[in-house]
């Protein structure tokens, strides 16, 4: 309201001076919006009440995702698979499916074939590439210094994987320049990746991959490079706790609903988790950062454990390797599906937890699942896929993840 201009009355003034001057007080009021007394005319002048017509609240688009029902208006799934392990026969097993085909190099598709179903039940799935790769000629090598076929990334594509972790023990076992080799084979591919990079600015970024319904973000951390230094500090993330849940900050500040704490740790060939795992991945669960954890390396399945509310799976095993004939769990692994949903708060939690039993075997090498379903049929022979699944199951349940809700994965009985 604009100023009001008060006059003073002085009591000696003639009566047409005060009329005078009431009428100009009369108007200024008026003019600054306060009303002077008037007849009552509001049957004559009122306007009609303004009608305001709320705006609907728009509804939510379901999103129910892909695999099983989703208890919620919106669901998203990921799956996750342990170490790509490429041993000398794992890539003469590609050269002689390439032939067989008629065509020159490696095809590693045949190897990871069975997979495929279960990626396509899931609307994201994240392999690891554990080891460096060579030029698409070689040459190759195996452990203990990786230097394996490209190819292996352009097949992971060829499944359905939209994106893999980097960071191993192996990440840098051809130095800077494998591992630019590797991210630039990954590149070519159309494969997303995280865990090492190019550059120190690359490194501080978070990768952040879009399903229908959710953003997901990926973090990755590994325990050591054996007795290799990195060239740089950067160039592959550490398993540093602290690191991690900055990340994982900075991961939900740019807009994930869902981040994943992948960790590469643990003993090689054990049937738990070490101290070191269980210290990170509590500590993840405890930041209030991280919407599952998950983890490879030890070359064998470990168990799942729901920890507060929030599932934690120690050990995936080998997504290939080549076979052992000393470490039977070598030659096992585990495809773990986690599906997600977002509640009526907008928080995202998991809603199921499933989980295949895989096996390698040989002529012709082949990923094959041991699942109770058999979606390949019989993989080694009935009797020692029924130990295999019984052996992983055992480990698997081995932290209560059963009666936490983990179930086993039967691809066949989905829609």
């Amino acid at each position: 309201m604009g100023n009001i201009t008060f006059f003073r009355v002085r009591s000696l003034a003639k009566p047409a001076a005060v009329l005078a001057i009431a009428a100009a007080l009369s108007l200024s009021l008026n003019s600054c919006g306060v009303l002077a007394e008037e007849p009552d005319q509001s049957s004559s002048t009122a306007a009609a009440p303004e009608t305001v017509t709320p705006t609907p609240t728009p509804t939510p688009t379901p999103t129910p995702g892909k695999g099983p029902a989703c208890p919620t208006l919106r669901c998203t799934s990921v799956t996750v698979t342990g170490d790509m392990l490429v041993h000398t026969q794992l890539w003469q097993q590609a050269r002689a499916d390439a032939a067989a085909a008629g065509q020159p190099g490696y095809n590693f598709v045949p190897l990871l074939e069975g997979q495929r179903r279960y990626i396509s039940a899931s609307d994201l799935a994240i392999c690891h590439q554990e080891t460096p790769v060579a030029t698409s000629e070689g040459p190759f090598s195996a452990y203990p210094s990786f230097n394996v076929p490209p190819q292996i990334i352009a097949a992971s594509k060829d499944v359905g994987y939209q994106a893999c972790t980097t960071a191993s023990n192996h990440t840098i076992d051809r130095g800077t320049e494998g591992l630019l080799r590797t991210l630039d084979a990954l590149d070519a591919a159309g494969l997303k990746h995280t865990g090492s990079y190019r550059t120190e600015a690359a490194s501080k970024e978070i990768l952040l991959l879009k399903t229908p319904a959710a953003t997901v973000a990926v973090i990755e951390g590994t325990y050591g490079h054996n007795g290799q230094i990195p060239e740089y500090p950067w160039l592959v993330d550490e398993l540093d706790p602290a690191v991690m849940i900055a990340k994982a900050k900075q991961a939900r500040a740019s807009g994930a609903d869902i981040v994943l704490g992948v960790m590469h740790a643990g003993d090689e060939y054990a049937s738990e988790p070490n101290a070191q795992q269980q210290e990170t991945a509590h500590a993840l669960v405890d930041s209030g950062q991280f919407t599952m954890i998950y983890g490879h390396h030890t070359h064998s399945v470990l168990p799942i454990e729901n920890y507060k509310g929030t599932w934690i799976v120690y050990g995936l095993g080998n997504g290939v390797t080549e076979l052992s004939p000393w470490y039977v769990v070598n030659n096992e692994g585990l495809l773990v599906r986690a599906q997600f949903s977002q509640n009526e708060a907008g928080q995202w939690t998991a809603s199921d937890l499933a989980w295949a039993p895989s096996v390698i075997v040989r002529d012709p090498y082949r990923w094959c699942s041991v699942a109770s379903d058999a979606p390949q049929g019989v993989c080694a022979s009935p009797a020692a896929d029924a130990e295999t699944r019984l052996r992983t199951r055992t480990v698997v349940e081995s932290m209560g993840a059963a009666a936490a809700g983990a179930r086993e994965l039967l691809v066949t009985q989905e829609k």
